[in-house]
């Protein structure tokens, strides 16, 4: 058994998908993981990732991001 514990929800302003993260606990013990739910209509994509991962994906998602915005 795990504990969820939602971290942050809300819905991309583009097609309208939801997601969700959650952090994963697993009551035996073990890593911590990074839950990613996302919500298309009816279809939903998940993906459980570890620490180091989680880290990665956030350098990426960071850099685009401040690549993207308008120069002041």
């Amino acid at each position: 058994m795990a504990e969820i514990i939602e971290l942050a929800r809300f819905t991309v302003p583009l097609g309208q998908q939801e997601i969700e993260v959650q952090q994963i606990e697993h009551v035996q013990g073990g890593m911590p993981l990074l839950r990613l739910r996302i919500r298309e209509g009816k279809r939903f994509t998940i993906f459980d990732i570890d620490p180091l991962t989680a880290g990665a994906l956030s350098a990426v998602l960071q850099q685009w991001a401040a690549a993207q915005r308008p120069a002041t």
